[in-house]
């Protein structure tokens, strides 16, 4: 006989363990991890201190089962049913704490983030003084798979050190190194370049690339080779980049591209539909929800008002102001349109006499020297005389012209 579903039955006190995983519903702390309030061991964290409760009860061990219908609440507040798997890309600046409550008040991430966002924990974490790309999620099974070294997922950044060191250096890396008893895997380093500091020292920057991402990895291993690590920018986790995002920005990630990078990681039920992000846009929050100018939603590509890029562009010149009476430019008249006035009702005021259209022969007048106007041309000394139109044009009748050659006879 089936025993009636208990919310506080703890099967490790009577040699049942087997039941919890036979029994409906899922673990307690698999739920909570679900609906994104926690990773599993922030959960079990979380029951210990009595914050954790089922129908109203306190739980005190994570070995229990949340059936269907149960109110499951932490702190009081109800636990919503779990959504489709949402993930974000976070430009966390240095100066944020990577945690939901910080022991000694110091800002976090989760405190800086927008509003109207649902409740995300991180996957992995960056230290106060990192930067760079921090993946979010309302998945906490997803969190903690892809936080796991066994899927090999790629974590890529970029440090500025200070000391001196060689590529046969950052070499020796890819075998791992032991470090106060902790065993780091393989790295890959890349010297980029180097900058004289003034006052002596120097200044590198390098690439690095592992899969582990234990505490304080980078720092760790770099110190241990001579290097001092003063800023740490992480490029990328796996297959997600930070991109062109600004320090303090958010930016969703489609359901289309969570459904080809995670299958498999992602469990069918979890899986979102559809091609866009609820989250429309970039937001740029500096301040924490609540507060003036906190967690705007920001037009994508739109600067905010404080932090806004002012260019040197060149001012237009401005239009030139004529004095009253200055002749204005007249527009030039098509060759093919019709004629200025035609269509437009009588003319005002007298008409305008037009000049006659020049003939074809005036084109052909010898332009040697301009004529004076009424009096034929006088030929240039030595000069042969006009042939062709030009030379019938200068022979008016009634006056006497200078010819070579013999005389001709009378027209016909």
């Amino acid at each position: 006989m089936t025993k009636p579903h208990d919310p506080l039955y703890e099967p490790h006190l009577d040699g049942q363990d087997g039941d919890l995983d036979g029994g409906p519903g899922e673990r307690v702390a698999k739920a909570l991890a679900r609906a994104g309030v926690a990773s599993r061991r922030e959960v079990e964290r979380l029951i210990e201190a009595g914050r954790v409760a089922i129908n109203g009860k306190v739980l005190t061990t994570p070995a229990v089962k949340v059936a269907p219908g149960d109110f499951l609440t932490v702190d009081g507040q109800l636990v919503a049913e779990r959504e489709p798997t949402r993930i974000f890309r976070y430009h966390k600046p240095t100066g944020l704490m990577t945690t939901h409550h910080d022991p000694k008040g110091r800002p976090t991430v989760f405190g800086a983030l927008p509003k109207d966002l649902p409740r995300l924990i991180s996957v992995g974490r960056l230290d106060l003084n990192s930067e760079g790309l921090l993946l979010l999620t309302n998945d906490g099974e997803l969190s903690r798979a892809l936080e796991t070294p066994s899927n090999a997922w790629v974590r890529r950044y970029r440090a500025r050190a200070f000391g001196d060191t060689t590529q046969a250096k950052l070499d020796k890396l890819k075998d791992g190194v032991t470090i106060e008893g902790v065993t780091y895997g393989a790295i890959e380093a890349k010297l980029d370049k180097a900058h004289e500091k003034a006052g002596g020292g120097k200044n590198v920057w390098i690439t690095v690339s592992l899969s582990e991402g234990k505490n304080r990895e980078v720092r760790k291993v770099l110190e241990s080779i001579g290097l001092k690590v003063n800023r740490l920018i992480r490029l990328s986790y796996g297959p997600f980049a930070l991109g062109t995002l600004a320090a303090g920005q958010i930016e969703e990630v489609g359901p289309r591209v969570i459904r080809e990078l995670l299958e498999g990681v992602v469990s069918p039920e979890n899986m979102p539909t559809g091609d866009r992000p609820k989250f429309a846009g970039i937001a740029n929050p500096t301040k924490a929800p609540g507060t003036e100018g906190g967690g705007e939603l920001q037009r994508r590509g739109a600067p905010r008002a404080d932090r806004a890029v002012i260019l040197d562009t060149p001012e237009k010149p401005e239009k030139p102001v004529y004095k009253p009476g200055w002749a204005k430019p007249k527009k030039k008249a098509s060759p093919h349109g019709p004629p200025k006035g035609a269509g437009k009702g009588p003319a005002k005021g007298p008409a305008k006499v037009k000049r006659p259209a020049k003939s074809i022969e005036s084109k052909f007048i010898d332009i040697g020297k301009p004529a004076v106007r009424g009096k034929p041309a006088a030929p240039r000394p030595g000069a042969k005389p006009a042939d062709g139109a030009a030379r019938r044009l200068s022979e008016r009748p009634g006056k006497p012209t200078t010819r070579s050659g013999p005389p001709r006879g009378p027209k016909r």
